[in-house]
């Protein structure tokens, strides 16, 4: 079998993205997220629009990502979905979907953790993209996650430090909050950090032991600095915006470096991958980059496509799991909650 092409289609629904993707062996042919715009008036994901939403993208999706592959659904080797960890009614209709078009195929299924996809993603073969090799650090950072994870081998992963309360993404979108940005705010802020002095206000760096994070407590600084300003001030944030949000980024970021750093010397691993959506954040990738001659670190930066909920992610998961034969039944079951 494995002397033929290995076609894998790719579903991922953890969230608010409806994606779709075909991978050729390592090769992605297609990669097609719908995005759900209704949640940004509420200012955050709605679970049940997101199920009913995902209801209603799933067919378009999946059926433009096998005509931009050019494939027929009977040349697929194999289905692959997200297991979660996710939104159970979001990951539902993704696992009810795939179960359903892999019994109808008789091709294998594939559950994947999308936690180890955002990993794995640096294994798409892109040119101009350099594949880690093993050992690495990753470092996972998103809305829901934020991890330190020791990858010995593509299964063989290890959780060695994680947030203790907020997640990184999660950070940076309270703060735009504060701030009056809309939902999603994370990628506002980092638009007007790029135009501002990230020494301008100091924000105090939660003290964590080990490896974790925190990030709840600096949130709260940033809600009481702001308060005391607009009290001051009623036109501090107009007036102040782009130094704002530079300072807060760069609090971040130094939260992030100083664990990483931790991290490195703990393990005597210095080749560091970052993944999830808010490794797309150009402050965070120009520092990673800028570490390699800083602190003598291999660094790998993925293809920004694949740093968002997507696919393709999923499909190279897929991929390594066809290999070694890893299929699961009909019976397997969605989680909300899933550990490498």
């Amino acid at each position: 079998m494995l002397n033929q092409p290995v076609f894998i289609l790719a579903i991922e629904s953890s969230c608010d993205d409806t994606a779709a993707a075909v991978l050729q062996n390592d090769i992605v042919l297609s990669n097609v997220v719908a995005n759900q715009l209704i949640h940004n008036q509420y200012g955050g994901v709605v679970p049940e629009l997101a199920s009913r939403a995902h209801q209603q993208n799933i067919v378009p999706v999946i059926d433009a990502a096998l005509r931009k592959a050019n494939i027929q659904k009977e040349q697929l080797t194999a289905i692959a979905f997200t297991q979660g960890p996710g939104l159970m009614g979001s990951l539902l209709v993704g696992s009810s979907f795939a179960k359903s078009l892999a019994l109808a195929l008789n091709i294998p299924l594939i559950a994947v953790n999308h936690m180890q996809a955002h990993i794995l993603a640096h294994f798409i073969s892109e040119e101009g993209f350099e594949k880690p090799t093993f050992p690495f650090l990753a470092l996972t950072i998103s809305g829901g996650h934020t991890q330190i994870v020791k990858v010995t081998d593509f299964f063989e992963m290890e959780i060695i430090g994680e947030t203790t309360d907020d997640a990184v993404g999660e950070a940076f979108d309270k703060s735009a909050k504060i701030l009056g940005l809309p939902y999603p705010g994370g990628p506002l802020v980092d638009k007007y950090a790029q135009l501002g002095n990230p020494k301008a206000f100091v924000f105090t760096k939660p003290k964590v032991p080990g490896l974790d994070f925190s990030f709840s407590g600096l949130k709260t600084a940033i809600l009481y600095f702001i308060q005391k300003k607009v009290a001051e001030n009623p036109d501090f944030i107009a007036e102040n915006l782009n130094d704002i949000c530079a300072s807060i980024q760069h609090t971040i970021i130094e939260i992030l470096m100083d664990k990483l750093k931790l991290a490195v010397t703990a393990t005597g691993i210095n080749k560091i991958a970052i993944g999830g959506g808010v490794s797309a954040n150009s402050g965070i990738r120009n520092t990673l980059a800028a570490a390699e001659n800083k602190c003598g670190w291999k660094t790998y930066i993925p293809k920004f496509e694949y740093t968002t909920d997507n696919a393709a992610m999923i499909g190279i998961v897929g991929y390594q799991k066809f290999l070694l034969e890893n299929f699961e039944t009909s019976d397997v079951v969605s989680k909300a909650r899933i550990q490498f």
